[in-house]
């Protein structure tokens, strides 16, 4: 299962398509569920596209407790 390499979104979703029909994603949603096998499929394409993933902002401000 080798990977292509680079940045731009039409490899990105290449190698997305490639883990996300291949054996080990049906291994891996098997064995920790497939949440799980989704999140590792995102950070395995992240990873060899060498960038990062978008985070939410977080509000500045208290917790809401009174």
């Amino acid at each position: 299962m080798p990977l292509r390499k680079g940045k731009s979104r039409k490899v990105q979703r290449a190698n997305f398509h490639e883990l996300r029909h291949g054996e080990q994603f049906k291994k891996t949603s098997r064995k920790f569920g497939k949440k799980k096998a989704v999140k590792q499929m995102v950070a395995i394409v992240l990873h060899q596209a060498g960038v990062g993933r978008k985070r939410k902002a977080r509000r500045k401000g208290g917790g809401g407790k009174i």
